[in-house]
């Protein structure tokens, strides 16, 4: 494993985290305390020392399961947070100091932890981040010792150059990959100058980067892969990275002409950790095997520069027109 400085926290993270939207089962299942612990050792076990929740992964069990399983070990594990997506209506009206302080002091709870070690806005309503006083209240819990960093997880790459004017934003989480690109550009230079780290999210366009799927591929009806593919729940962008399912299996189509359907994941980690500016990437994992096969990113060779420049046609030419604008 190899391990990357997350930003202007001074922590070193390894540079494949785990992401827990699917711990203790797959999207739609019900969760699995068995399953949630067997990939968490998995990871430990693998040098993974970032994990990144949120309170509304299976309305808190996620982090239940996070807080029970660090608190039993010996080793040094970073654990990232959010909160904000419980408001409903998800409208920046509902984003009240009290209502988010709230928020972190259940997260302490469920985690069994006298301080958070980084919580994060988890994706708010674009109009939150004009508003200083909600980043004003992350500043106070980090005097008053309930939170040691303070991030944000945005959509949008014009939230994220908003978030890091505020001095205390020390992180952002946002998509990243293949199929997203437009982040490497303004964003992460702007990131770069700031001192801020980047944590890259839904690395695999929701499994569509892993090579795996094809047209007669299903997803059981609880999966947003399944009911959000226009947004009708969240940000579409969560979904297949905002990308049409035909137009994804299209490109990996091209993908597997460079590389192998056994490789395709690992090498859509490892194109996503050339880049300097990302401090970690964390895929999800509904078992150990796929702890197991991720992490094999860390220590891969570089794309060759031929290959890098497949991906990048290959995105201008079928990819960039659907999103790129978007996000």
């Amino acid at each position: 494993m190899q391990y990357r400085r997350l930003g202007k926290t001074g922590i070193d993270v390894s540079s494949v985290g785990l992401g827990t939207w699917q711990l203790g089962g797959r999207w739609g299942t019900p969760f699995d305390n068995d399953l949630a612990d067997s990939i968490l050792h998995t990871a430990i076990d693998q040098g993974i020392n970032f994990i990144d929740t949120a309170d509304v992964y299976s309305q808190g069990l996620s982090e239940n399961a996070i807080g029970k399983f660090i608190n039993s070990i010996p080793e040094q594990i970073y654990v990232a947070t959010k909160c904000g997506r419980q408001i409903d209506p998800h409208v920046s009206s509902g984003y009240q100091c009290d209502v988010l302080r709230k928020y972190v002091e259940n997260s302490l709870r469920n985690l069994q932890l006298d301080a958070l070690d980084l919580i994060q806005l988890h994706c708010p309503p674009t109009e939150v981040f004009y508003r200083p006083e909600i980043f004003q209240l992350f500043a106070d819990l980090k005097n008053e010792g309930k939170i040691r960093h303070f991030g944000v997880s945005v959509e949008k790459v014009e939230e994220g150059l908003k978030a890091i004017e505020y001095e205390n934003v020390e992180t952002v989480q946002i998509i990243f990959n293949m199929f997203r690109q437009r982040p490497r550009d303004l964003f992460f230079e702007e990131a770069i100058q700031r001192d801020v780290g980047i944590i890259a999210r839904v690395p695999l366009a929701s499994g569509l980067l892993t090579g795996t799927m094809n047209k007669s591929t299903s997803f059981a009806p609880e999966d947003h892969r399944a009911f959000n593919r226009n947004g009708a729940r969240f940000d579409r962008g969560e979904t297949f990275a905002g990308v049409d399912f035909d137009t994804g299996l299209a490109a990996t189509g091209e993908l597997a002409k460079i590389f192998s359907k056994k490789e395709m994941s690992i090498q859509a980690l490892n194109w996503i950790l050339m880049h300097d500016a990302v401090s970690t990437v964390i895929p999800g994992a509904s078992s150990s095997q796929q702890v197991l096969s991720n992490v094999k990113a860390a220590e891969l060779a570089p794309i060759s520069d031929g290959k890098m420049q497949v991906v990048e046609q290959l995105y201008r030419q079928h990819i960039r027109p659907l999103v790129h604008h978007f996000w």
